[in-house]
């Protein structure tokens, strides 16, 4: 029988002569990783450096390896520099201005540099206020990532480094997930269905089914459609919020106090604490406004459609994938020679 390449254990060398290196690999197949922040924590830190360094080489180059992956991943590139420029152009011609132009520059350029941080983070951190809800509700982690172990062509026959982890998720085809990565390994005492069975007994099926994966893959993926929707319009509703937040008054404050000098631990604890208490203030005004009219209420609507837009989004979601179990008499009808589905 012809064994799948995922089924490899050792690392794939093509050498000449007595050269017999081989690369260490922290996955030797495609591997379920962990939903958590140190999980993510790693795969950014890999993609970031890949996306500087490794990845442009081989492109660069024209290696024959390259692939869409490593060109969606170097994105990072483009974004970085161009959130960097924008700061730049409200901050580096400050002094050229006269005192009093300088220091109001001062302030719209580092109000200007502290939405794009918040741009990026609520944009980024809003996602999961409708993944995590959804996989409490229905048992399905529609973030889930795994490693993908990809085995390359030499580039020349002394090429022993043949392969690279991918970074995916296991949802990330709608029409193509990675169903094989959710069953059970039987070597580890795990049943084949019981990541199924969780969810079809979130999703109200029943318990004990005899094909729960089948039964629960197109629900799964009606799940996936909806929050994937949900969670682009919101992230978005986040993001805006984020600038809005970054340009109130109060942020003056931690701008006068600010310092990345964590070697003067002293005044570098005051800066952190002059963050919180003015990310607080600035939350306050913003919900409160300021002048009146339209002006006034502009704050507490967006905030307020990014808050609905999430809440929306969850139970658009989980309402319709949820499914009372019949009972037997709606099932099978003694009077009937079919079945009720």
């Amino acid at each position: 029988m012809i064994q799948p390449v995922n089924n490899f254990k050792n690392s794939i060398n093509f050498s000449s002569g007595n050269n017999t290196e081989k690369k260490s690999l922290d996955y030797d197949h495609d591997t379920l990783l962990p939903n958590n922040p140190f999980t993510y924590t790693r795969i950014g830190l890999d993609k970031f450096t890949n996306a500087f360094t490794l990845y442009p080489a081989k492109g660069l180059k024209g290696s024959k390896n390259a692939n869409f992956y490593e060109f969606l991943t170097m994105g990072t590139v483009p974004y970085l520099i161009g959130s960097a420029g924008l700061m730049a152009v409200f901050n580096f011609a400050n002094k050229y201005f006269s005192p009093f132009d300088k220091m109001q520059a001062s302030k719209i350029g580092q109000k200007m540099a502290l939405g794009v941080l918040f741009y990026g983070v609520l944009k980024t951190l809003s996602k999961q206020f409708i993944s995590r809800p959804v996989n409490m509700l229905t048992g399905v982690d529609t973030d889930r990532p795994y490693a993908k172990v990809i085995y390359e062509l030499p580039d020349n026959i002394y090429d022993t480094d043949i392969t690279s982890i991918e970074y995916h998720k296991v949802f990330e085809s709608v029409e193509f997930p990675r169903w094989d990565l959710l069953y059970g390994d039987p070597a580890k005492g795990q049943k084949r269905n019981f990541r199924y069975d969780k969810i079809a007994k979130k999703l109200n099926m029943g318990e004990n089914l005899n094909d729960s994966d089948q039964e629960t893959k197109p629900r799964i993926k009606e799940i996936i459609v909806k929050s994937s929707l949900a969670k682009s319009i919101s992230s978005y509703l986040w993001a805006a919020t984020g600038v809005a937040l970054a340009f109130q008054k109060p942020w003056e404050d931690y701008f006068n106090a600010m310092t990345f000098k964590f070697w003067k631990p002293e005044k570098f604890l005051k800066s952190l604490k002059v963050f919180g208490k003015s990310f607080v203030k600035s939350a306050v005004n913003l919900y409160k406004g300021e002048g009146t009219g339209l002006t006034k209420h502009a704050g507490k609507m967006l905030i307020g459609l990014a808050v609905l837009s999430s809440a929306l989004g969850v139970i658009n979601t989980v309402a319709g994938s949820k499914k009372s179990p019949k009972s037997k008499s709606n099932i099978i009808k003694s009077n009937e020679k079919h079945v009720v589905n």
